[in-house]
């Protein structure tokens, strides 16, 4: 069995070239990223207190500077 080249990893997983160079070079887009750091403050606030609900969790986000509604917590 032939070693994945570490360059491309269209090889090993029989993934076209083109789709795959494509995905890598967009940008990641705002919401996205606000997405990403709403998850991360939510993880860690549960993390720390495991046993609190969606309400603690809303506020230990908005603590974090992550504003959202209780209910998508």
């Amino acid at each position: 069995m032939e070693s994945p080249s570490p360059r491309c990893p269209c090889g090993s997983s029989k993934l076209s070239r083109q789709p795959y160079y494509r995905w890598r070079n967009q940008q990641v887009t705002e919401a996205e990223l606000t997405g990403a750091y709403l998850v991360n403050a939510l993880l860690d606030a549960h993390r720390d207190d495991p046993a609190f609900g969606y309400r603690f969790l809303a506020d230990e986000a908005a603590i974090a500077g992550e504003v959202m509604s209780q209910r998508a917590a």
